[in-house]
């Protein structure tokens, strides 16, 4: 008696299912991590809802779409994380989702599901699951795009043109990548009879219009800004150290897909019982330009930001390794064939899970397991909400007023700025990167300086001394991290500015 995977014969007979399943069951790993074992934002995440509840046209991280929706989140879930990071993992389901039927569109259902679910292990390790912003709000957009592209290119379906321009708006308000992708889609589809013919309506020019609309305060700030300007191209000498640093960034890439070769060869026939009958999840025929569509996007983003970053000499793949890799597993699909043997499907599940799941394990491990080992401190353990209830509280009690900004480290500053009151960030090392409070009306309005003290006395670095004249250091505070092990305790400096005339 032939017996079949139950995983197997959900695929062939509830595909969606499949995909809504796995898709949900990731953003409830990462939520559970979040919850559990996050304390403070990771990353610069701190500083992006700085920075997004200001709601400025643009700044000098970039567009201001991601900072706008992060501060809404966080305000909806009442001044809690955890808003935050459901935006996070929407963006991560609505990436899969909009993947899933651009593979189905191509691949069929049934195959449409395994690129889905080989993404997922290049997205787990390639790109943040929860550190939300530009990078992870782009995925989505950009798999839209790809979306909307190919029912427009592929499928000739003409009313695809008003999604497709909201979603290059939204894309060009998200990160300044978006040119680049942008310039993609145009050369594929001037290369392209299929997308030639697409171009020779007027539904283009249409569309063109509205995404300057959508673009336009952003443009129009960047003039004002006078930031429309190329970064300078390396010397001579940097030659080499930026060659050195293209091949690292390239070889990011290659570890971050890691999983699909591994996966690949798992499955192949060397693997297979004797005996073993695999079935087979089988797709119509692939036509070439779908292939050709799939097969550029797979390789044409990721290769281009790689130059692009390793020339002008960026420390991280332009416009995020999830954006530029999300096409990756459906290519290793449209290149494995019309039948599929799924071999050893309960190792390939266990390989797979374990790939999904290992980012996550990695994060528990190290915020349990790295404080006693001293060798370093995790960011995620600081005790966000003591630290900003703490300053806020000891500022309205010395000066019978709300804490209306805060300025030193930028790490804890952004977190003092996350209060309820949500006091005004001001990098103060770099004023022009926070224009709407500059250190003239910090002196008026008075507020909290910190730094992480080094000694008892809770003596100020010398370059804040130096920009806060004057300041009176108080007894450093001292917080205990969610799991404290072998490390001391975070004791942050601190220093009140009275407002003035109080």
């Amino acid at each position: 008696m032939r017996f079949t995977s139950l995983v197997i014969e959900l695929i062939r007979a509830r595909p969606r299912l499949v995909v809504w399943i796995v898709v949900l069951l990731q953003a409830a790993m990462w939520l559970f991590v979040a919850l559990v074992f996050y304390r403070s934002p990771p990353g610069n995440l701190a500083t992006l809802l700085a920075f997004g509840r200001e709601y400025q046209v643009g700044t000098g991280l970039g567009p201001p779409l991601a900072f706008w929706l992060a501060d809404i989140a966080y305000r909806a879930a009442g001044s809690h994380m955890i808003g935050v990071y459901v935006l996070a993992e929407l963006c991560e389901i609505a990436t899969f989702i909009a993947l899933y039927h651009l593979a189905r569109a191509v691949v069929g259902t049934q195959q449409a599901v395994l690129a889905v679910l080989l993404t997922m292990t290049v997205l787990a390790f390639s790109s943040p699951a929860l550190d939300f912003g530009p990078m992870v709000l782009a995925r989505p957009l950009w798999a839209l795009l790809l979306l909307h592209s190919w029912q427009l290119i592929g499928q000739r379906r003409g009313n695809a043109w008003f999604a497709w321009s909201i979603a290059a708006g939204l894309l060009l308000l998200t990160t300044p990548a978006a040119i680049g992708l942008l310039l993609l889609l145009v050369i594929f589809a001037v290369a392209t009879e299929g997308g030639r013919r697409t171009l020779r309506a007027l539904d283009p020019i249409y569309a063109l219009v509205v995404v300057a609309v959508l673009a336009l305060p952003y443009a129009i700030w960047l003039m004002r800004a006078e930031t429309l300007t190329m970064p300078a191209l390396p010397q001579v000498e940097d030659l080499k150290a930026r060659a050195i640093n293209t091949t690292w960034l390239f070889g990011g890439l290659v570890l971050g897909a890691a999983a699909i070769p591994v996966l690949t060869f798992l499955n192949t026939s060397w693997f297979a019982g004797k005996t073993e009958d695999a079935p087979i999840i089988y797709r119509p025929p692939v036509e070439p330009l779908a292939r050709n569509f799939v097969y550029f996007f797979a390789l044409a983003p990721g290769l281009a930001a790689v130059l692009i970053s390793g020339l002008f000499g960026l420390d991280r793949v332009a416009g995020g390794a999830g954006v530029v890799l999300v096409m990756s597993g459906l290519a290793v699909i449209v290149a494995a064939g019309d039948l599929i043997a799924m071999r050893r499907a309960r190792v390939l599940r266990t390989v797979w899970a374990a790939a999904v799941a290992a980012p996550a394990a990695g994060v528990v491990l190290a915020v349990l397991l790295m404080p006693w080992t001293g060798t370093g401190e995790i960011s995620t353990s600081m005790p966000a909400r003591a630290i900003s209830d703490f300053f806020d509280d000891s500022f309205a009690r010395r000066t019978n007023q709300r804490l209306r900004a805060v300025a030193g480290e930028t790490q804890l500053a952004s977190l003092i700025a996350l209060h309820s009151g949500r006091p005004h960030l001001l990098i103060d090392a770099e004023p022009q990167r926070t224009p709407w409070f500059t250190p003239a009306r910090f002196s008026e309005t008075g507020g909290v300086v910190v730094w992480r003290a080094s000694d008892t006395a809770g003596t100020p670095p010398p370059e804040i001394a130096k920009r806060f004249p004057g300041i009176v250091p108080e007894v450093p505070r001292a917080f205990e991290w969610l799991v404290n092990g072998r490390q001391p305790l975070l004791r942050i400096g601190w220093a009140i500015v009275r407002p003035k005339g109080s």
